[in-house]
C-alpha cells in the first residue's frame, strides 16, 4: 500500500476510508486531567458554638472541588487519520477481517476491518498512550468498550459514537474515586453512585444532571455523617434530611443552598432515661433562616418543659408560652432567652445550637472528640466482638466503624421494628413500654426468612446465645441490632467481597430480607391479638415440654429439639389419627419453612425453635379441633337464623353475618386451642411422662433384682468352690506322689497339687 493514504467514508471504493467525525476537529487525545477527589465535610461536621447572625455561607474549596470533580476526561475524536501502513487480511483491495493499521502520527489500531472500515472488536491506541479496546461500529468506537488514560485512571462501559454513553464504570487512578451508573454524552446524568476514596467510607448514591448532584439522593461524608435528600448544582436544596452521628444529632426539612432553611425539624439525642429503652431528647420544630432558629417554633426539652413562640438567631425572643416540667405556665415576652419580667432567669437548656457542617472549625473537633466515639451513642454500644475476632485485628476498627455508620442509615426502621415486634402478644397502649422477648424476635427472624438461607432459626439462636435460652427473655435495643448484625454476618460473609464485610451483610440482609418483609407477621401464634393471649396461656408448660425433649434427645442437656424427634413425640402420645397425619404434621411445620417439606421430599433432622414447636402444637390444634369447629358453626348458623327470622329485610341488610362469623370463628379457635392443650396434649405427655418414670422405676428394680441375684450367684460359686476344694484336700492320698502311671488321675487344679504335695510332705516328716 502506498503511503499516505487516507481511510474513507464508507461510500467509496478506496481501500483506505477516512474515519467519522463524531465530535470535534482536533485529533489529538491530549485531555485535562478529570478530577474527581472528594467533596469536603461542606456542611458537615457540626458547630459546638452559638451561630452567628450573619449569613454562613459554603467555602470557597467546597466549590473549587466540585468543580474540579466534575471536569471529566474528554474522549479524542477519529477524524482525518491517515493510514501508513497495514498488515492484515484483505477482500480484493479493501481491509477486510483481522489486521493492523498504522497512521500518520503515531496511532496504532488492532483488530478487525470490515471492507475497509474498522468495524466488530478492535483496540485503538493514540500516540499519548490513550488506549480504547472494545466495539467499533463504521469507524467510531460504538457499543462497550474500554478506555485507558496514560495515568490508569479508566472508563468501561457502553460507548455511543466516541463518548461514554449508558451505563460504565469510571475509575481515577489520581484520586481513588469510582463513579458507577448512567451517563449522557460523556457526562454523569441519571442514576449513580460516586465513591470519594479507596475504603469507600465517602460516597453519593442518587440522580445526577450534568456531571452535578441533581434530584434526590444520599450523601455519606468521611466523618460519617449522612444527608440523604434533594440536591441542586451539588448542594442540598429542598427537602431532606441530615444526621450528624457524632453528635447524635439530626435535622429534616427545607435547604436553600446547602443550609436549613425554612420549616424543619431538629433533634438533640441525650441519654437513656434509666428502665426505658427510648433515649431522651431536645426537640426543635419550626421555622428556620440561614441555619438558625428564627421564627415561630416549639421546642421541647428532655427534661418535659416545652417553650411555644417567637425566635431570634437560636433564641427565645418576642411573644411565646413556656410550659415548666411541674406544668405551670409563663407567657409573655421572652428577650435574648430569658422571660421580660425576669432577666436573671433564663429557662431551658443552654448551650443548644443547630450545627453548621464546616469540618475546617477546630471547635468542631474538640466537641466531637469530647463525644461517644460510636456514631451510635453510649447507650446503643454494639457486642459483636466474637465477630471482630474473626477479623484482622489491624481492620477491626474500621469494621466496627462502617457497620455503626450502616446501622446509622436505618436506625429509624430499626427501631420501628423493634417497637412493633415488642408488642406483639401485648396489650396496645401509647405509655407503657415493652421490652423484645426472644419469641418475638425468633417471629421477626422467619417474617423476614432470614431462616432459608441455609439456616434454621435454632440455629441462629445457638449462634446468638450460645445454648438454649428462654424464650420470655428481653433483648434490648443494642442487643437485639447486634444479633442482625451476627446473623447477617453468617449468612451473608461468603457472599462479600468487600473490605468492610460487617457494613456489607448488615447491609445486604436489610435490603433483601427485612426492608421487604419485616411487620409482615405471619404464623397462628401472633397473626392475631387474641390468639397471643390465649396461647401464652400455655406457653410456659410448652417450654417445659420443649426443654425436657431436648434434654432426653441426647446426653448433652443443651441439644436441640429436631423434626423428626417432633414428630415421634406425637407418636409416643398416640396424637395421630385419620385427621392428624405425619404428612399434615409436616406440611403444618413447612409452612414457615419450606425446607423441612415440599410434598415430595423432607429433611426431618432440622432443628426446631422453641417458636416452631410452638406454632406447630397450635397448628396440631386447628386440626384435632376441626370437628369442635364444624359443631360450633352449625350452633352458630342456627342460632343466627332464629333471630334474623324476627327481623326486617332492611335489619338483616345491615347486620353483617361475615362479623359474626369471625368473632364465633375466634370463640371457635379458643374452644379448639384450650381443649388441645388442657385435654389432649398436656395430659398425653403427662401419661407419658409417667410411663417413663414407671418403666424407668421397673427397670431399676430389674436392675436391683439382677444385680442381687448375681450377688447371690457369685457367693453361691465362690463357695461352692470353697467347698470343692476343701473336699479334695481330704480324699488325696499319702502316695499320690507314687501312684502307678498306668493308674488314671482326676485332674486337679494346679493349687489342688501344689497343696497335695505340701500335705504329703509335711506327712512324711511327721512319720520320720
Amino acid at each position: 500500500m502506498t503511503k499516505g493514504y487516507k481511510i474513507k467514508s464508507p461510500n467509496r471504493s478506496t481501500p483506505e476510508p477516512t474515519f467519522s467525525k463524531v465530535l470535534g476537529e482536533s485529533s489529538t487525545s491530549s485531555l485535562l486531567s478529570e478530577s474527581v477527589a472528594g467533596p469536603g465535610d461542606v456542611q458537615n461536621s457540626p458547630r459546638s458554638t452559638v451561630c452567628s447572625a450573619t449569613a454562613v455561607s459554603l467555602p470557597t474549596n467546597d466549590h473549587q472541588q466540585n468543580h474540579e470533580h466534575d471536569q471529566c476526561r474528554k474522549v479524542p475524536i477519529l477524524h482525518h487519520i491517515i493510514v501508513e501502513r497495514y498488515e492484515g487480511d484483505k477482500s480484493g483491495d479493501m481491509f477486510h477481517g483481522e489486521g493492523v493499521a498504522y497512521f500518520q502520527g503515531g496511532h496504532i489500531y488492532k483488530g478487525s476491518f470490515s471492507h475497509g472500515l474498522m468495524h466488530g472488536h478492535g483496540e485503538y491506541i493514540w500516540s499519548d498512550g490513550l488506549k480504547y479496546q472494545g466495539d467499533f461500529k463504521l469507524n467510531v468506537p460504538m457499543g462497550h468498550g474500554t478506555y485507558t488514560w496514560l495515568d490508569g485512571s479508566t472508563y468501561e462501559g457502553e460507548v455511543h459514537k466516541g463518548v461514554r454513553h449508558g451505563v460504565g464504570v469510571y475509575k481515577c487512578a489520581k484520586t481513588s474515586t469510582v463513579y458507577r451508573g448512567q451517563w449522557y454524552l460523556g457526562k454523569r446524568q441519571g442514576q449513580g453512585v460516586m465513591y470519594y476514596n479507596q475504603a469507600a467510607t465517602s460516597w453519593y448514591k442518587g440522580e445526577w444532571v450534568n456531571n452535578c448532584r441533581e434530584g434526590w439522593g444520599t450523601q455519606c461524608y468521611p466523618s460519617g455523617n449522612v444527608y440523604e435528600g434533594q440536591w441542586r448544582n451539588s448542594v442540598r436544596h429542598g427537602e431532606g434530611t441530615m444526621r450528624w452521628v457524632q453528635l447524635d444529632q439530626q435535622y429534616s426539612g427545607q435547604w436553600v443552598n446547602g443550609i436549613q432553611d425554612g420549616k424543619g425539624t431538629h433533634t438533640w439525642l441525650r441519654k437513656r432515661v434509666p428502665c426505658s429503652q427510648y433515649p431522651r431528647m431536645n426537640e426543635y420544630t419550626g421555622e428556620f433562616v440561614q441555619g438558625k432558629r428564627h421564627g415561630q417554633g416549639q421546642f421541647f426539652y428532655a427534661s418535659g418543659a416545652v417553650y411555644c413562640g417567637e425566635w431570634k438567631h437560636d433564641k427565645k425572643h418576642g411573644q411565646g408560652r413556656y410550659t415548666f416540667e411541674n406544668g405551670r405556665v409563663y407567657e409573655g415576652e421572652f428577650i435574648k432567652d430569658g422571660m421580660a419580667e425576669f432577666p436573671a432567669f433564663t429557662p431551658g437548656l443552654s448551650g443548644i445550637t443547630t450545627p453548621f457542617p464546616d469540618e475546617n472549625d477546630s471547635s468542631n473537633r474538640a466537641s466531637q472528640s469530647s463525644t461517644s466515639s460510636s456514631p451510635l451513642g453510649s447507650d446503643m454500644v454494639l457486642n459483636i466482638q466474637a465477630l471482630l475476632s474473626r477479623l484482622p485485628e489491624a481492620h477491626r476498627d474500621q469494621e466496627l466503624k462502617q457497620v455503626e455508620f450502616a446501622v446509622v442509615r436505618h436506625i429509624g426502621l430499626l427501631r420501628e421494628i423493634y417497637s412493633f415486634y415488642s408488642c406483639l402478644g401485648r396489650e396496645q397502649s401509647s405509655d407503657k413500654i415493652f421490652p423484645l422477648t426472644n419469641l418475638q424476635f425468633s417471629r421477626f427472624l422467619m417474617d423476614c426468612k432470614v431462616h432459608q438461607h441455609g439456616s434454621t432459626v435454632a440455629q441462629m439462636d445457638r449462634l446468638i446465645n450460645g445454648n438454649v435460652h428462654s424464650p420470655f427473655a428481653a433483648i434490648l435495643p443494642r442487643e437485639c441490632i447486634s444479633y442482625i448484625i451476627i446473623v447477617a454476618y453468617h449468612i451473608w460473609h461468603k457472599d462479600i467481597e468487600s473490605s468492610n464485610i460487617l457494613a456489607a451483610c448488615f447491609s445486604k440482609l436489610m435490603r433483601q430480607n427485612i426492608i421487604p418483609n419485616a411487620k409482615h407477621v405471619k404464623g397462628p401464634l401472633f397473626c392475631h391479638p387474641v390468639h397471643a393471649a390465649v396461647a401464652y396461656n400455655y406457653s410456659d408448660r410448652c417450654w417445659e415440654i420443649y426443654q425436657a425433649l431436648c434434654k432426653a434427645s441426647s446426653v448433652q442437656s443443651d441439644t436441640i429439639l429436631t423434626v423428626r424427634q417432633f414428630v415421634w413425640m406425637l407418636k409416643d402420645l398416640y396424637l395421630y389419627d385419620s385427621e392428624l397425619t405425619v404428612s399434615k404434621v409436616l406440611e403444618i411445620l413447612s409452612v414457615d419453612s419450606p425446607a423441612i417439606y415440599d410434598g415430595t421430599y423432607s429433611n426431618l433432622d432440622l432443628k426446631l425453635s422453641f417458636l416452631e414447636f410452638f406454632e406447630a402444637l397450635l397448628g396440631c390444634a386447628e386440626v384435632k379441633g376441626q370437628r369442635i369447629q364444624t359443631d360450633v358453626e352449625s350452633q352458630i348458623d342456627t342460632n343466627h337464623q332464629e333471630d334474623t327470622s324476627s327481623l326486617s329485610e332492611e335489619t338483616e341488610r345491615s347486620q353483617s353475618p361475615v362479623l359474626a362469623f369471625k368473632e364465633t370463628g375466634l370463640k371457635g379457635w379458643m374452644q379448639k386451642t384450650q381443649q388441645f392443650f388442657t385435654q389432649i396434649f398436656f395430659p398425653a405427655y403427662e401419661h407419658s411422662v409417667e410411663l417413663q418414670e414407671e418403666r424407668f422405676r421397673l427397670r431399676q428394680k430389674k436392675r436391683i433384682s439382677l444385680a442381687e441375684a448375681d450377688n447371690a450367684r457369685y457367693i453361691e460359686q465362690l463357695e461352692a468352690g470353697e467347698k470343692q476344694e476343701e473336699d479334695g484336700n481330704r480324699e488325696v492320698p499319702n502316695n499320690d506322689v507314687n501312684c502307678s502311671p498306668s493308674t488314671p488321675m482326676t485332674p486337679v487344679t494346679s493349687t489342688t497339687s501344689v497343696i497335695s504335695k505340701q500335705s504329703v510332705t509335711s506327712g512324711s516328716k511327721k512319720k520320720k
